[in-house]
């Protein structure tokens, strides 16, 4: 018996140290289960929310993006700095016939309003062929970036840019300043004319998304049969009726008003005193205290059509709305038979 009570009491204290081990395992075993419910998890979870404010940042930080944040629009720097890059065109559009003659930026080539960019029978833009002929003398290619700039504002560069969209050419820019301010900054001007080599610019059918008509797009607006926002750039005497066209100007309207739910918003109100664009805020604010801010498509006008395509560079190519350029214009609005006009100031053909 008394060996027996031995064996006994041997295998009870063997099964006392197993217990014991096997706690110590489950223990040790579950220290390391206990781990990954731990804070680092946490931690690096919380990183990634941080980082998209960094990113937006640096994106707005970007260096070398033209003024208003528009590509289309160029300072007097950056085309100094690019103007033997043969990929860049220049193209100067002035109102005042000979300034290019006496003195202009280096390797641009001079296009004349009244004559280039026109039909001289008709009333009408360049046509497809013309355009590409004319681009092409001047050099211009597919793939050129083609910078246009003039006199009084960019008037008239504004023009040629909207007919450069109309015809296709992907990237178009305007001096921000223009002529006036690069002469102010005293930069340097040439008398030599350039002579490019022809390119190979082809012109697209025109794109009519960009262009306003009587019938089709300004008349069911004027009459209430559609809606889109019409803004009149003219002068307010011009808006009102008080005149028909500033003095000294040949193409003139034999009615004197502005089309029904037009607004007045005079063109040189889009530049500040030195002849560059106000800011992308400055501008948006400008027509959203006249009720305009993209929502509904714009038309724009003037007397002929080209001052009216500043304020279409503006509102599309700085702003991105949907805008249609009326070049017929209040020369051809007001001189249609039986089409309906506001005439605040009631000034009549023939009793001025």
């Amino acid at each position: 018996m008394s060996n027996y009570k031995k064996v006994a009491s041997v295998f009870l204290a063997i099964a006392v140290v197993a217990s014991l081990s096997s706690s110590t395992a489950v223990a040790a075993t579950k220290k390391p289960a206990a781990k990954p419910a731990t804070k680092p998890a946490a931690k690096s979870s919380a990183k990634p929310a941080a980082k998209p404010a960094a990113k937006e940042t640096v994106v707005e930080n970007t260096a070398a993006k033209p003024k208003n944040q528009s590509r289309s629009v160029v300072s007097a720097d950056w085309l100094a700095q690019n103007l033997s890059d043969p990929k860049v065109k220049i193209i100067e559009v002035s109102t005042e016939q000979g300034l290019y003659e006496r003195g202009h930026i280096q390797n641009a080539v001079n296009f004349a309003w009244h004559t280039d960019f026109v039909d001289p029978v008709n009333r009408d833009i360049i046509s497809q062929e013309k355009f590409t002929a004319l681009a092409q003398k001047a050099g211009i290619n597919k793939d050129s970036t083609v910078v246009l700039y003039g006199d009084k504002n960019n008037w008239f560069a504004a023009w040629g840019a909207w007919i450069f969209n109309i015809y296709g050419q992907s990237d178009v820019r305007i001096l921000d300043g223009g002529r006036v301010k690069w002469e102010k900054d005293a930069r340097a001007l040439t008398t030599a004319v350039p002579a490019p080599v022809n390119g190979n610019f082809v012109a697209t059918k025109a794109d009519n998304t960009l262009r306003a008509t009587l019938a089709k797009d300004v008349l069911p607006v004027a009459t209430g049969k559609a809606k889109a926002d019409l803004i009149d750039i003219r002068s307010a005497d011009e808006y009102s009726g008080k005149i028909f066209a500033p003095a000294g100007f040949q193409e003139l309207a034999i009615r004197a008003g502005h089309i029904p739910g037009a607004k007045n918003i005079p063109w040189g109100l889009n530049v500040n005193a030195d002849g560059t664009f106000k800011s992308v805020a400055d501008l948006k604010k400008l027509y959203a205290d006249a009720g305009i801010d993209g929502k509904q498509p714009i038309i724009t006008y003037c007397r002929i059509g080209e001052r009216s395509s500043l304020t279409w560079f503006v509102l599309s190519e700085i702003l991105g709305y949907s805008v249609k350029n009326y070049d017929g214009s209040w020369t051809e609005y007001g001189n249609s038979v039986g089409v309906p006009i506001n005439n605040p100031s009631g000034t009549v053909w023939g009793k001025l």
